[in-house]
């Protein structure tokens, strides 16, 4: 009876040393991480602290610091791909819904086999390793940091995978990836194109905003081979009070969705090498409303220029992108957005201009996603407005100008609109006298 008594006490302090030595959960313990750069399109570096802990009655292998150390170097592993998840300012999982989704597959995702599938790399060297005996030498924990190459889309594949994120086919059947167009930024009434092609830090940070755009999937309109100036000249002579931003102008002339500005400045320090600096902003096209900014630097270094504006690219265009990704899954729910402007012709007097301003009031109503329209302005000469469709039904530009012209010629006998230009996201049209 003693020795049943006594394998049964040894079975029970056995069952109880596995279950302190598991952990409750997979999630690590420390959560602590910091973005050092994004390496490509696909990878980024990441500095990440783990925690090892040890208590009186669990198993530790003959040596305890090598059983904190590993405990430490797992749960830096988690913690790295957690940062990924949920930390910095452009998180993979950014909406609630997304990180409710996660919260049913955490278990699984952050176990050891799983998560060491996303680790590119890892550096040898301890960053920081600071060991702390508690309650008298009964407990023990081990805080280390060491950096990490995470391969952020394998992450976000497998997310997806899972339900989680929604797939890149389905934004693309939704609304289409959007068209982004790079360009550098300049002052007011400058010409971007020829700022580009003047300078060559400025056309190599374009090349390499683009390159990282196209191994994205983005679909990216080339400014010097797409320009139509005869449509950017007529969109200045129809908006009154118009400002001289031409990089709005241009990327609302030609029909990106987005586009990017950025400035590069190579900048001596006191090593006697050179770092590079680049900032980075992202605008919805139609409204040129500020949807990203970011700032990248690079290592001190005595390089080449480019091989510096190639790494701090690389360090700010990734944050802004994930910006652009979430604002586009949010403007699939509210449809298609183009920009409509309507120049009215001199000779209509007051009553024909107010009586054309209600008309594409009402009939704007009846072709917008919910009737979500917005006047911008609406003088006696010029109407300016967005409107969010539903791309089942304009898809395409065209068909939105034949509803319109249809609808306008039903309800206005005393004029005929008609199209100074058409693409992508602007309508620009005119209305004259019969």
């Amino acid at each position: 009876m003693r020795f049943v008594t006594t394998s049964l006490l040894a079975s029970l302090v056995l069952i109880a040393a596995l279950s302190f030595d598991a952990q409750a959960t997979n999630l690590p313990r420390s959560r602590e991480g910091t973005l050092i750069e994004s390496v490509s399109a696909a990878e980024v570096m990441v500095r990440a602290a783990g925690i090892g802990y040890w208590e009186k009655g669990m198993s530790k292998w003959r040596d305890l610091d090598k059983y904190l150390l590993s405990d430490a170097e797992n749960d830096a592993r988690k913690a790295a791909v957690y940062f990924v998840l949920f930390g910095g300012t452009d998180p993979l999982l950014g909406q609630e819904a997304e990180r409710t989704a996660f919260a049913r597959i955490e278990e699984g995702f952050f176990a050891l086999d799983n998560i060491r599938k996303f680790i590119a790399w890892e550096g040898e060297e301890l960053l920081k390793r600071v060991k702390k005996p508690i309650e008298s030498k009964k407990k023990y924990e081990l805080h280390i940091e060491k950096g990490y190459k995470i391969n952020k889309q394998a992450v976000q594949d497998y997310l997806t995978s899972e339900g989680i994120l929604p797939a890149r086919v389905e934004v693309v059947e939704a609304l289409g990836l959007p068209f982004v167009m790079v360009i550098p930024a300049v002052g007011k009434g400058e010409n971007p194109i020829a700022t580009l092609q003047s300078n060559p830090n400025l056309s190599h940070a374009a090349k390499v905003v683009e390159s990282y755009l196209t191994a994205r999937g983005y679909d990216v309109v080339v400014p010097e081979q797409q320009q139509d100036l005869s449509a950017l000249a007529l969109a200045q002579q129809s908006v009154e009070g118009l400002e001289e931003d031409y990089s709005y102008q241009l990327a609302l002339s030609i029909g990106s969705d987005i586009y990017i500005t950025y400035e590069v400045n190579i900048q001596d320090d006191r090593m006697g090498t050179r770092k590079a600096v680049v900032n980075v902003r992202a605008y919805e096209t139609t409204t040129a409303r500020l949807l990203g900014t970011e700032t990248g630097y690079s290592p001190s270094a005595q390089v080449a220029p480019m091989v510096l504006i190639e790494n701090a690219v690389n360090d700010a265009v990734d944050k802004v992108l994930s910006r652009l990704m979430a604002y586009w899954k949010d403007d699939i729910g509210r449809g298609v957005q183009y920009k409509l402007i309507v120049s009215i012709a001199p000779g209509f007097d007051e009553e024909q201009a107010e009586e054309i301003a209600f008309l594409f009031t009402d009939l704007l109503a009846g072709v917008a996603k919910n009737k979500r329209f917005k006047e911008n302005i609406v003088t006696g000469s010029t109407l300016d407005y967005l409107l969010w469709c539903d791309p089942d039904e304009y898809g395409q530009s065209t068909k939105l100008y034949r509803t319109i012209k249809k609808s306008f010629g039903d309800g206005f006998a005393d004029g005929t609109l008609r199209k100074i230009n058409i693409n992508r996201k602007m309508l620009l049209l005119k209305v004259d006298m019969e």
